[in-house]
């Protein structure tokens, strides 16, 4: 446990309003027995998945990867980015690609005022640990790991194999539990894994019945966070939800001068539910096409629907590029249909730069 002592002064750092100074590189501002109330204190708001964009030829665009944490942090005012997770294509990327994709992201935070969650995970557990103590030594301010994919497990190997990674880094852990792993961890797993010390969190992708089991076992240990927009409001209103993290809808859903989704959170935050339900509502076109061009992707098609996200992206003047192999290739007649559902929301008038896809 976390004497109140120690959490007021996390508390005093600046971690909860963002007003710390910027930590020295490759120091976290918590022990280890601290990270859960480190979580507790630093996860809140708004925080965006990003893609990794590439180049025509498929490498790495670093100008590109710059310019859209500079939108995110900058214009949007993002309270935290995912880095190299399921948008940013990580199998798709070498060892040190993830490394170098972890470092310009820490870099452009630390410039923005932003935090980083960078997304470690491997199915090796050794690659998993090396790759965890790289981004605490870049500079991320925490480290997400999904559920081991492979070999298939049963619930007390995926137990030892989130243990014996967790015993050997110091930096507080999100577990992800990840619809593409192929399976669910039942909320009695979920709950025996926030025992351990600096496994602070997790992201629940599994509906709001599964989030609510999860909620009554160890809501009180770990920060919860469900990636569907759509049941966001109801998931601060009745389970306390305090941090919307690793999604798009940040940069696909805000302009510079638009910024609903950041509105409406804050005020859910501060109880104000009514007044967040009236802003809330005017996303409703946007989340219809978020639904036929990624969700149902997702669920309906069995794609990562990165390249639609990266297309959509493109419309909102962020880099993107093509998708490395592994995922297909958005064609140029859903590139139009694409930009033709985008525009009828309205979003696009609302850039004065937008370009085309």
């Amino acid at each position: 446990m976390v004497s109140l002592r120690n959490l007021l002064s996390l508390v005093l750092r600046g971690w909860h309003d963002g007003s710390a100074a910027t930590p020295q590189e490759g120091v976290l501002n918590y022990s280890r027995s601290e990270a859960k109330a480190a979580a507790r204190a630093q996860f809140r708001g708004v925080w965006a998945a990003l893609t990794t964009p590439f180049k025509p030829d498929l490498q790495i665009d670093e100008r590109g990867l710059r310019g859209n944490m500079r939108h995110l942090t900058r214009n949007l005012k993002v309270d935290g980015v995912l880095c190299c997770g399921t948008m940013g294509e990580f199998w798709a990327l070498t060892h040190d690609e993830r490394k170098r994709v972890l470092e310009i992201v820490v870099d452009e935070a630390r410039r923005g005022g932003c935090k980083v969650l960078a997304h470690t995970a491997h199915p090796s557990a050794h690659e998993t640990i090396e790759l965890t103590r790289h981004a605490q030594a870049a500079g991320a301010d925490f480290a997400m790991v999904m559920n081991p994919y492979y070999p298939p497990m049963s619930e007390e190997t995926v137990h030892d194999w989130f243990r014996f990674v967790a015993e050997r880094v110091d930096i507080g852990l999100w577990m992800f539990d990840a619809r593409y792993a192929g399976y669910s961890m039942s909320p009695e797993l979920i709950a025996r894994l926030a025992d351990i010390d600096n496994v602070c969190g997790i992201k629940l992708a599994w509906g709001i019945d599964h989030y609510a089991q999860v909620y009554k076992l160890c809501g009180d240990r770990l920060v919860l966070s469900n990636p569907n927009e759509a049941h966001l409001l109801t998931m601060v209103r009745e389970y306390g939800q305090q941090v919307y993290q690793s999604s798009q809808t940040p940069y696909l859903y805000q302009t510079a001068t638009w910024q609903p989704l950041r509105e409406y959170v804050e005020l859910a935050l501060s109880q104000r539910y009514d007044e967040a339900g009236k802003i809330s509502k005017q996303l409703e076109s946007l989340r219809k096409v978020h639904l036929k061009w990624y969700r149902n992707r997702w669920s309906d098609d069995k794609i990562v629907p990165c390249a639609y996200v990266k297309a959509w992206s493109e419309l909102m003047g962020l880099a993107g590029g093509p998708v490395r192999p592994g995922l297909p290739q958005i064609t140029a007649d859903e590139r139009a249909e694409l930009r033709a559902d985008v525009e009828r929301t309205g979003i696009l008038g609302r850039i004065p730069t937008a370009k085309a896809a």
